[in-house]
């Protein structure tokens, strides 16, 4: 048994406030450090970063003359090609949503044509903006700007880099808009990290509120911890960890009530769900049908089946959606703006996700969901019959479970050895899977099921113990008492994901 393993037997004991104050009290002794740093080298070992399989050179430093550039591309294509089995083949959750060898021939072809436009030059590249309008209208179309009309509403936004801006950007404005010292958000457990992003660059005060039984945002513990300074109330249409939706309907009644802005993060949903409502799912509404939500997030490079680097957010009005804007009327450089946080902004991206939408088109749209959601639910079924697991909430096509049989991390880890890419999960402790038209493709939905049962059994083999791979970090990070530590972890894996690897 290693010294964190004693450790955490001990701390397991006491109330989580005394053993966190305990672990960091001791790593101010010299001694406990030196075992701490031991500990956390050998969790960082047992995990280690993975690395490109195909051989091809490796850079520290400039070469002193350039390589040629057909062998530079020879190197690139070895690396896509040693790469592309994982996703192409249906064993990644999420990562790649479209993946169709002609729609990203499609996809790159378009963006060839665009490599060199920024849009910070609009006079030279007016594409730029007539791309990203386009892209911002016909998102909102879809997400309910027509009912939003019949109300006089109008619903703006802009084209960002991914849903992490899309979501910075709407807690910037609606921090600018309310002008006010300390402002709160109050938010779901479950809503999406770039909320405490947010919180942490724009100097908010964050309010996680428990889920409930399902996992979906308690309305009326969020209700109850809005303030006279709650600035923005959010949901998830669904959120990223469970995939099950919030109760859009009911925070956006009681946000309205209480005169608060309120996002709904569709970055997952955005282009799913109109057209599963279309299909006949039964879903809630969860867009600008709904006076309430003032703003949205949808990521076009999701299952907007885009090129990565794409998302839409979207306002109730000009007036909340200035506020995202920067403007310098005093530079010497001259007069500046920029919509969001990059100044220059790849074009060629603005071009894809148009072209990715308009290719699409509706009845593109509707096939891809309705394969999607009978996938979803063929592995939702699966997972529930497999002994010793089980679905968490009622998802339709992010699908979590969890066991109180086996150590679920122990299962993710013996999937990855299968080549599974899955989501490890917290609070509880599960994994998920999100499913893309990836698993679509024939024999994908039976290959994953039969994996996960073999896991199974090779974890309740094991004893129930998190033995492989970087089961053992997952566990740590999911129970370990002494926040600041499983902090220290992380920061020394990123750390070790910059390092070169000369070998």
């Amino acid at each position: 048994m290693s010294a964190i393993d004693r450790a955490r037997n001990l701390l397991d004991r006491l109330p989580p406030r005394i053993a966190a104050a305990i672990i960091g009290g001791a790593g101010k002794i010299p001694k406990m450090r030196g075992v701490l740093e031991a500990e956390y080298e050998a969790m960082l070992d047992a995990a280690p970063i993975v690395r490109p399989e195909a051989d091809v050179p490796v850079y520290s430093r400039l070469p002193e003359v350039g390589r040629d550039r057909s062998e530079i591309v020879g190197f690139v294509a070895a690396l896509a090609e040693a790469e592309r089995g994982d996703w192409s083949d249906g064993y990644a959750s999420g990562a790649v949503y479209h993946g169709n060898t002609e729609h990203i021939e499609f996809l790159n072809e378009v963006y060839a044509l665009q490599s060199q436009s920024n849009p910070l030059h609009l006079d030279v590249w007016p594409s730029g903006m007539k791309f990203e309008a386009e892209v911002v209208a016909m998102t909102a179309g879809m997400l309910g700007s027509g009912a939003a009309a019949q109300n006089g509403d109008e619903i703006v936004g802009t084209v960002t880099s991914g849903g992490t801006e899309s979501i910075i950007m709407a807690m910037k404005a609606y921090r600018d808009r309310a002008g006010i010292a300390k402002p709160e958000m109050v938010i779901p457990s479950s809503a999406h990290v770039a909320f405490d992003k947010a919180a942490a660059y724009f100097g908010y005060k964050q309010i996680r509120v428990p889920v409930d039984g399902d996992y979906r945002a308690d309305v009326d513990a969020m209700a109850n911890a809005v303030t006279r300074r709650t600035v923005v109330v959010a949901g998830s249409t669904p959120g990223f960890p469970h995939g099950v939706i919030d109760p859009i309907p009911e925070l956006s009644d009681m946000t309205r009530e209480r005169g608060v802005g309120f996002h709904a993060d569709a970055c997952l949903g955005g282009f799913v769900l109109p057209w599963a409502e279309r299909l006949g799912y039964e879903i809630p509404l969860f867009d600008f049908r709904l006076p309430g939500v003032t703003s949205m997030s949808a990521d076009t490079h999701k299952y907007g089946y885009s090129a990565k680097g794409t998302s839409v957010v979207l306002y109730r009005g000009r007036n909340l959606r200035r506020h995202q804007f920067h403007v310098a009327t005093e530079w010497p450089g001259g007069l500046y703006y920029s919509p969001t946080l990059a100044g220059s902004r790849p074009g060629a991206l603005l071009a894809t996700a148009w072209a990715a939408l308009v290719s699409m088109g509706e009845d593109g749209y509707l096939h891809a969901t309705e394969s999607i959601l009978t996938s979803g639910a063929r592995i939702r079924d699966g997972v529930g019959e497999i002994e010793g697991l089980h679905v968490l909430g009622d998802p339709l096509w992010v699908i979590a479970f969890a066991s109180d049989d086996v150590d679920i991390y122990e299962v993710m880890a013996r999937m990855a050895e299968r080549g599974w890419s899955l989501n490890g999960l917290h609070h509880p402790p599960a994994v998920h899977i999100a499913v893309t038209l990836r698993h679509t493709q024939p024999g994908v939905v039976e290959r994953f099921l039969d994996d996960l049962s073999d896991a199974v059994d090779g974890a309740r083999a094991a004893g129930g113990e998190a033995t492989t791979g970087a089961a053992p970090m997952y566990g740590m990070a999911a129970t370990f008492p002494a926040r600041g530590a499983v902090n220290e972890l992380m920061t020394r894996y990123i750390d070790r994901i910059y390092e070169i690897d000369e070998e």
